[in-house]
């Protein structure tokens, strides 16, 4: 799983700037992959309820947008992988 995500670019990655320490996606990977990705969580934050109920639970946790875009990446991965697996 974890080197499914790092090809498809949405593995995290450890960043720090100072103070505050937080990740982010690896940059690396296959783009194309990632754009897929990309485009599944932002069809499912427009049309699906259980995603845009997560979407406002995490920002009443006080997460960023792009943190949650990034959580909801690697699901998305986990279940192409799976699915993807299946095969």
């Amino acid at each position: 799983m974890a080197s499914f995500a790092a090809l498809c670019g949405v593995s995290p990655v450890e960043r720090s700037s100072g103070r505050r320490q937080f990740r982010r996606l690896n940059r690396g990977g296959d783009r194309q992959a990632n754009a897929a990705l990309h485009r599944m969580v932002f069809t499912r934050l427009r049309v699906d309820p259980r995603t845009q109920d997560y979407y406002e639970r995490r920002i009443k946790e006080g997460k960023t947008r792009r943190e949650i875009v990034r959580c909801l990446k690697r699901y998305a991965a986990r279940e192409v992988f799976h699915l993807v697996k299946q095969l």
